[in-house]
């Protein structure tokens, strides 16, 4: 017995800084004519100086973004998901990664107390694309969007980031999961890429799913 395809109406699409995750964002919504949520990462007043001592600001980023985050949750919850697809450029659990990987043990049960009131109130996508890439093609990516505050981020952070994602994701199951390798590819330059990319998303089965693609 074959497995049923999803049609999904709420998209999340993750990965790594640089990753390319607001980029597809972008794309899937010309694609699906979707309503786009995407993450506040410039408003979080804190994240500049957490690049330059993240020992000092990690707990202050990390509560604004939880608080963010689940501020734009809750409020996709109540307007969009019956009105139209709506994509993504976060799962909610990201949060966590990120805490996990930042923040002091005292700081982190004091954290969990407030993620663990709130994180089950998060709707759950229909589907999670998780997008995949070497520490040195997230490197070059980061350095080709050029944003300033980013500037400061230590080579061996992101790879720490991107070795938690890559952990989190072996584990996932919440919710059907497509993960795909973008080291070869460029969806934003390369029409065929993006082609091929959203024949995926649209023939995806229910459960977790590996593209490889070799780019053209």
């Amino acid at each position: 017995m074959s497995q049923q395809t999803i049609e999904p109406r709420f998209i999340a699409v993750e990965g790594a800084i640089g990753a390319g995750k607001t980029s597809l964002v972008n794309l899937l919504e010309q694609q699906y004519g979707a309503r786009v949520i995407l993450e506040e990462n410039d408003s979080n007043p804190f994240i500049a100086k957490f690049y330059e001592d993240q020992e000092t600001y990690s707990f202050q980023t990390q509560i604004f973004f939880l608080l963010s985050r689940y501020n734009q949750y809750m409020e996709l919850a109540q307007r969009d998901l019956f009105n139209s697809v709506v994509v993504i450029d976060y799962l909610f659990q990201r949060d966590k990664i990120f805490a996990q990987l930042n923040l002091e043990d005292h700081e982190y049960r004091l954290y969990e107390q407030i993620y663990n009131l709130i994180s089950s109130k998060a709707p759950k996508p229909d589907l999670v694309i998780f997008l995949q890439a070497s520490t040195e093609v997230l490197l070059e990516r980061v350095s080709k969007r050029g944003r300033e505050y980013e500037s400061f981020m230590d080579p061996d952070y992101l790879d720490s980031v991107n070795k938690a994602f890559n952990n989190f994701f072996f584990y996932y199951s919440d919710t059907p999961l497509l993960v795909i390798n973008t080291n070869e590819i460029d969806f934003v330059e390369k029409k065929c890429d993006l082609e091929e990319l959203i024949n995926k998303v649209n023939s995806h089965k229910i459960g977790r799913e590996y593209y490889n693609p070799l780019g053209s």
